[in-house]
């Protein structure tokens, strides 16, 4: 986007805003790096400690060998993530896009996990060799699949989305089955700047500021894609190759950094968002100041643990979604404008489909739903049910499918809605940031207390999930509930209740099993009147979404063309919001928080053929309803006695599935 004749002293205005976002924070960050470095040796024996260490003095070991690399590593990795997120960002034209968008994070994830379980040795020589592996290979695939369709924003998010998803399933998956191996995973998975040499200092250097000087190389190029791709085609230019070039650039980037400090996710995404909002108009600007304002902000962060935790190993990840989250609230909340490009298009199939497509849909669910039903493993094997066991078996599976195939058809209605609504593809219910509250309130009662029963928990998760709301709703509130806002606001605590999720998961304490078990999405617990409960919302939910039809059909035009054809876009957005936000609320209490149905529903509806809103809503809810079912089924009987939780499996399994109808899609 360019901005034409903007006043010199609103130039004048951002640019203090920007100098001021970097160097408070590299200012605070000195002083307590110098406080650190005083309480270990006296300030005139830093010098001699860094080129001369004495090696039976134990304080210069620490200084030269720990303390400095550390400092360095965070700098460098800020510096890093800062570039990789505002060129992916920019490329992918969505404000949502960072490294793990691209599955380079959960590959590397999946590498590590598979490495400690299976080969232990191969981490002898480090993890970063293993996590650049793993995350290379997840980025050439996801490349692999997007490179038909030309590398368009779409395909590279969706292909990415869903890698990422079903990597994040297996090793999620490896590690609830081993738990007791690896739960120093899970530090690693939030982020640990905790160094033992500068080797990875001196390596991660070079690695970084290669990539930089190609990024900045590139940035004519990459300035043609802020006109569109047929413009950047008219000028003698290759849209496709550009992105292939800087997505390249990008994911190098964050695949050297995950490699030295694990994943740092939030400040790939918030660093971005901090430029544009203090006024960083042009891509240069941004390539400029999003680096540095993520290694301030890491920088300072890191010098916060250290001064706070002292030797205690917190994650650098989880602490800074922790305290990034309110810094971009607040910048969120005196934002008068905001406009982030984050409309792209889809995939549809090349024939659309219509009532009858719909109607075997709908035959697809009544048999998955009688196969969940009667179909089963027991201590004899596979079997069905006899008529005596009827009624006893009623009582165990009746509430799990109910739960399933209502938590499912809301997710992939509210999936529609909220794609629809904002037109964005990486849209999801999770997104507004309603499953991450209900997280956020669970993580809190079950640190606040010592035993949690059925009660509770779904008081502290309906507690979180609508303060939640109603803290995202009152920041895009202040602007005509901007979809953009919205989308960003969500996106925060969604990332933070994942960070706090991860810390808790790391502690060690026995009950995170039954945490882990909410947080993969799973039936479990399943009771008569929560399959009523979540029925009768998924009902109200499909009778109140086909009235939206218009809204939905209007609204991606743009809020100009939805007002002169008389649509009320605040009027119309909050009762989206509402339809979205209650059903998604009930349907996380329920069965927890789930990211692939309420995300890949709406994408397997519009590549089966359904083109039109109302056709798309009902197809999302049925193909929701069909995931859910189906995985809940296949967790309880493929490795019986033992269950594995149906979220899981819906991206472990329905993940490569995607991906094979995704390549028969345009």
């Amino acid at each position: 986007m360019m901005v034409i004749d903007q006043p010199i002293s609103a130039q004048r205005s951002d640019l203090w805003k920007l100098i001021l976002l970097v160097t408070i924070p590299a200012i605070a960050a000195m002083v307590l790096t110098f406080g650190g470095a005083e309480r270990l040796l006296p300030p005139a024996s830093w010098w001699s400690a860094l080129v001369n260490t004495d090696n039976a003095k134990s304080e210069e070991l620490l200084f030269r060998h720990a303390f400095m690399p550390r400092v360095a590593v965070s700098i460098l990795a800020g510096l890093g993530l800062g570039l990789s997120g505002i060129l992916i960002q920019h490329l992918l034209r969505n404000p949502l896009a960072e490294p793990t968008t691209i599955g380079t994070n959960a590959g590397a994830g999946l590498a590590l996990t598979v490495a400690t379980l299976y080969a232990p040795d191969a981490l002898a020589n480090g993890r970063g060799a293993i996590a650049l592996l793993g995350g290379a290979l997840t980025t050439l695939v996801v490349f692999a699949l997007a490179q038909r369709r030309q590398f368009s924003p779409v395909a590279v998010i969706v292909s990415g989305l869903v890698v990422s998803l079903t990597c994040g399933s297996a090793s999620a998956l490896l590690m609830a089955i081993n738990r007791e191996y690896t739960e120093d995973l899970f530090i690693w998975q939030s982020g640990s700047l905790i160094q033992n040499g500068d080797a990875i200092a001196r390596t991660l250097l070079p690695q970084i500021a290669v990539c930089s000087v190609l990024a900045f190389m590139f940035l004519r190029p990459l300035r043609l894609l802020e006109a569109g791709d047929e413009s950047a085609g008219s000028l003698g230019m290759r849209p496709a190759a550009i992105r292939l070039i800087g997505l390249s650039i990008a994911v190098a980037m964050s695949a050297f950094v995950v490699a030295a400090a694990g994943v740092i996710s939030f400040i790939a995404l918030a660093a971005p968002a901090f430029a544009r909002i203090a006024g960083a108009r042009t891509l240069l600007q941004r390539m400029v100041w999003s680096p540095l304002i993520a290694a301030s902000q890491l920088w300072l962060v890191d010098q916060l643990i250290q001064f706070h935790f002292g030797e205690v190993a917190f994650p650098a990840g989880a602490a800074t979604a922790l305290l990034g989250t309110p810094l971009l609230f607040i910048f969120l909340l005196r934002l008068k404008t905001v406009t982030l490009g984050s409309r792209e298009g889809t995939f549809t199939a090349v024939t659309p489909c219509g009532m009858p497509a719909l109607l075997l849909l709908a035959v697809a669910l009544v048999v998955a739903t009688g196969l969940a039903f009667f179909l089963g493993k027991g201590a004899n094997g596979w079997g069905w049910i006899a008529a005596a066991q009827i009624g006893e078996l009623a009582e165990l599976r009746l509430p799990r499918i109910g739960v399933a195939l209502a938590a499912g058809a809301m997710f992939g209605v509210c999936g529609t809605l909220l794609q629809g609504m904002t037109t964005n593809s990486m849209a999801a219910p999770e997104v507004i940031g309603v499953s991450g509250g209900a997280s956020l309130g669970v993580l809190a009662l079950f640190v606040g207390t010592s035993s949690i029963d059925r009660l509770s928990l779904g008081v502290a998760a309906s507690f979180g999930a609508f303060a939640t709301l109603a803290l995202v709703l009152f920041i895009a509130g202040r602007q005509r509930l901007s979809p953009e806002k919205l989308l960003l606001a969500g996106t925060s605590v969604t990332t933070l209740a994942s960070a706090l999720a991860a810390l808790v998961l790391a502690s060690g304490d026995p009950r995170t099993d039954f945490l882990l078990a909410w947080l993969s999405g799973s039936t479990y617990t399943a009771t008569p009147s929560q399959a009523i409960a979540t029925v009768v919302v998924a009902l109200l939910l499909l009778s109140l979404a086909p009235l939206t039809v218009r809204w939905l059909a209007v609204l991606p035009l743009g809020e100009t063309v939805s007002r002169s054809l008389g649509l009320g876009v605040v009027s119309a957005r909050a009762i989206l919001l509402c339809l979205i936000a209650i059903p998604t609320a009930v349907a996380t209490l329920a069965i927890g928080p789930l990211s692939f149905v309420g995300l890949m529903a709406p994408h397997f509806a519009r590549m089966s053929g359904f083109r039109k809103p109302a056709a798309e809503i009902f197809a999302s809810g049925l193909y929701g309803a069909i995931i859910l079912i189906a995985a809940d089924w296949a967790g309880r009987t493929i490795i019986f006695p033992w269950q594995i939780p149906a979220g899981l499996l819906t991206a472990l399994a329905g993940g490569p599935f995607f991906l094979i109808a995704m390549s028969r899609s345009r």
